[in-house]
């Protein structure tokens, strides 16, 4: 779910020889092509309108050549939210899905205090955010998650260093893309 942490793991995992690529940054990217301003509400319509257009799994759809252009051995995907686009991540490499869990006061305390244009400013924008994530099925996706971090009580440190570990298991032998929901 949004402000669970996923953000904060991917900053500091960037130095790592790992190449981060995040589903929201596509829809980002759309809504300035449009000229449309990046407020939570613009953002989330214009996901569900790409979704409704272009098929649920349209925003991983955004990122499929750029995976396959990548030369690094694993990838991060932030901002996974369906099956249907796990599916074409998996088309597009293979997969493992690590699950950022965090309560819904964890959630609210860090979004409304990050500053992304994005972000809800009030309770009401915050539960309105979520619902509209699971209707677009965030919650089937952390349900078959391979693995999953729970992002309560921790330090950020310990948040990364639990997250590098589980990438560093995951990703032993082979190439993979690592989606975060």
């Amino acid at each position: 779910m949004p402000g669970s942490g996923k953000s904060t793991i991917v900053s500091a995992l960037k130095g790592k020889d790992i190449e981060v690529l995040n589903l929201g940054d596509g829809v980002r990217a759309e809504a300035k092509r449009r000229n449309l301003e990046p407020t939570g509400d613009n953002l989330g319509k214009l996901m569900l309108e790409l979704r409704e257009k272009n098929g649920p799994g349209a925003i991983a759809e955004l990122l499929t050549e750029p995976i396959k252009n990548s030369q690094s051995k694993v990838i991060i995907i932030d901002g996974v939210r369906s099956t249907a686009e796990i599916e074409v991540l998996k088309n597009a490499g293979s997969v493992k899905l690590l699950s950022i869990e965090a309560s819904a006061d964890t959630r609210y305390k860090f979004l409304s205090s990050r500053g992304r244009s994005d972000d809800p400013t009030t309770r009401e924008k915050f539960e309105e955010r979520d619902k509209r994530e699971i209707g677009v099925g965030i919650s089937e996706s952390i349900a078959i998650a391979d693995e999953t971090i729970s992002n309560n009580n921790i330090t950020v440190d310990e948040l990364i260093k639990r997250a590098y570990m589980k990438i560093v298991k995951f990703s032993t032998d082979h190439r993979i893309n690592f989606s975060m929901d």
